[in-house]
């Protein structure tokens, strides 16, 4: 076995925990980077499983999965930047994506090389197929959907223009998979523990 250096690199993910989400509205509900990812994948690995179980596809879910789980990774030196912030114009969107690709390389610099081989294509987007793509940045928008609307059953108001939005989003997104989710699973999430049980 070659020898490998100590890497920080997991114990800076890890730090993800820590990184606020929704840091200019008032939360009811307080998520952190690490949650959110893991919700991501989760619900990119399902519209997966429903593309290739429902709609005829052949993406690999668990590739998606793992690219959804990496998908902010990099938030852990940028932060959580606000979605207005980041999406103002084109300028900033392009400045914040170069910000991105620059993260992924310094956190994957991290680690020794054959890791680093091997998470390469899971953590820099940039290196994601099209398909997988697709999956993840819808998986990030239902997430994002979700958490808008578990805030307004909260009874925080804050969140209704953002759920409006999303949702509107949602609706116009061409992947059955979207459609199927939002039939089939959504509105479960608004049931209480006693109900999901039933």
């Amino acid at each position: 076995m070659p020898t490998v250096s100590q890497s920080p690199f997991f114990a800076y993910l890890s730090r993800l925990r820590w990184i606020r989400r929704w840091g200019l509205m008032r939360n009811a509900i307080e998520e952190n980077v690490a949650t959110h990812s893991w919700e991501v994948a989760t619900l990119a690995h399902a519209l997966a499983l429903i593309r290739n179980r429902y709609f005829e596809g052949e993406v690999d879910a668990n590739a998606v999965a793992t690219a959804g789980l990496y998908h902010d990774a990099a938030e852990v030196i940028t932060g959580d930047l606000p979605t207005p912030v980041k999406y103002h114009s084109s300028v900033m969107r392009k400045a914040f994506a170069d910000i991105e690709d620059k993260a992924q390389e310094e956190l994957l610099a991290l680690l020794p090389g054959p890791l680093r081989e091997a998470l390469a294509p899971h953590l820099q987007e940039s290196l994601w197929p099209e398909e997988v793509r697709v999956l993840v940045k819808a998986a990030d928008r239902l997430s994002a959907y979700l958490k808008c609307e578990a805030e307004i059953r909260a009874g925080n108001q804050e969140f209704v223009q953002a759920a409006r939005e999303i949702r509107r989003r949602l609706d116009e997104d061409p992947l059955p998979e979207i459609r199927f989710f939002m039939e089939h699973f959504a509105p479960a999430y608004g049931q209480s523990l006693d109900n999901l049980l039933l």
